[in-house]
């Protein structure tokens, strides 16, 4: 089965293939099919997510899945959420983002905060049954980046029951517990009971 992830971006496209082919699913690329990125203005993950599921869907007549994701800090009251990508503006970069995400908890003691994923699938873009899954991942903001792996916030990411970034974690490690991994275990288990895979 093929499926358009409404993404280009690298790390997803890796980890959703990863974790999708068990299941014979090839994830490709929005990119392939030259579509644009869909418009994100909503302020929730879930609605932007359904957006962009739809968008691809719609875009290239193939059944899309969606991630919408980001880091919520408590002491921010939960931002950067769904600007985590564009945090410190456009055009996105992680290490502008993470450079103000520091700043910004400079001095503060909670340095609490998880990451938050989204996922869609929808069979067309017209589908009024999309599959929604979200998962968790709990740990602290830490100042200095530690870790190759991962993309993101994920150098400054501490899990502290581990006592590693999840930049530190490998490929398998992270899928095990992050928060897209635990959203991707739900929305796998829900496209076999409906879509009969």
């Amino acid at each position: 089965m093929k499926i358009v992830l409404a993404s280009n971006n690298k790390g997803k496209l890796s980890e959703f293939n990863r974790l999708l082919s068990p299941l014979n699913i090839e994830v490709h690329p929005q990119g392939e099919f030259n579509i644009p990125a869909a418009e994100e203005p909503y302020g929730t993950f879930l609605e932007n997510c359904l957006a962009k599921a739809r968008h691809a869907a719609k875009l290239t007549g193939l059944p899309a899945i969606a991630d919408d994701s980001g880091i919520c800090v408590n002491a921010l009251g939960g931002a950067p959420g769904v600007h985590s990508a564009r945090f410190a503006g456009e055009p996105g970069n992680d290490q502008r983002n993470n450079a103000l995400l520091v700043e910004k908890l400079k001095g503060v003691a909670d340095r609490s905060a998880h990451y938050t994923c989204v996922l869609v699938a929808v069979r067309s873009a017209e589908d009024p049954e999309p599959i929604i899954a979200e998962g968790r991942w709990y740990g602290e903001v830490i100042d200095s980046p530690r870790g190759d792996g991962g993309f993101g916030y994920d150098p400054y990411f501490l899990l502290p029951q581990v006592g590693k970034t999840a930049a530190e974690l490998t490929a398998d490690e992270k899928n095990a517990v992050s928060h897209r991994g635990i959203a991707m275990v739900k929305l796998m288990d829900e496209m076999k009971k409906r879509w009969a895979l």
